[in-house]
């Protein structure tokens, strides 16, 4: 498509009049794009916007760990396109994919239960190729500013064959415990001291690992372990 609203309110509208999922929207730019907590999304021509609607039936009904998995599909993806000596993306939890400590892409999930009973999963993916934000909460990289020439449509096809593959390992039985190892061998800041904003308050101490449905595990100064489930985490310099 060329400019859209977001790529998520496309497949948003199709999912309420569909009883198949699997579709995927792209877009040439957003003009209403929005990050998590509702953030504006700078939308440029020349970046990959892209969703994917699939409905609860398609995955596992373990929804916990799904922004880690698609994670992994989009780290794996720009991998694929980054130039020969660059150094390969990681992904600071949850789903922030970075090159060079900087934020290259965003994810937004978002999930809605349809009349006929199902839940509707939708799976936004930013990814900044030609263009990034100069006034972000995080520092911002772009594709080709590392000598990379890739078009949207280039780093599209990547995605769509990566996200498969994850998905595939989903439904496995044993999915989520892959998709766990396969995240911490690209994880961001291990080991290191972290800061976490939540809603009401700031936690500060060090980021120990996952548990076993995704949470972030925060070892306090105190020597006590919490267990995050959603924040803005910020790597101590």
């Amino acid at each position: 498509m060329a400019d859209v609203s977001s790529t998520n309110d496309i497949c948003l509208e199709h999912a309420r009049s569909s009883e198949k999922g699997g579709l995927w929207v792209t877009a040439n730019r957003q003009l209403g794009g929005r990050g998590r907590r509702g953030r504006a999304w700078v939308s440029e021509p020349g970046n990959l916007y892209a969703s994917l609607f699939l409905l609860e039936d398609d995955i596992s009904t373990d929804f916990s760990a799904l922004p880690l998995a698609v994670s992994i599909a989009l780290s794996r993806a720009i991998d694929r396109v980054l130039p020969m000596g660059a150094q390969r993306s990681q992904i600071k939890w949850p789903n922030d994919v970075l090159i060079n400590g900087a934020k290259v892409s965003g994810i937004l999930l978002e999930t809605e239960k349809l009349v006929n009973g199902k839940r509707a999963i939708i799976i936004g993916c930013g990814v900044n190729i030609a263009h990034h934000p100069e006034e972000s909460l995080y520092p911002t990289i772009s594709i080709n500013s590392l000598g990379a020439s890739v078009s949207p449509q280039e780093l599209f096809t990547q995605l769509y064959s990566e996200m498969q593959i994850v998905l595939d390992i989903w439904k496995q039985s044993d999915g989520i415990a892959v998709i766990r190892k396969l995240w911490l061998e690209k994880a961001a800041g291990i080991g290191k001291s972290i800061k976490v904003n939540l809603p009401r308050r700031t936690l500060d101490g060090l980021f120990v690992g996952l548990a076993g449905n995704g949470n972030l595990i925060l070892r306090q100064d105190d020597g006590e372990s919490v267990e995050i489930s959603a924040g803005d985490v910020f790597f101590d310099k």
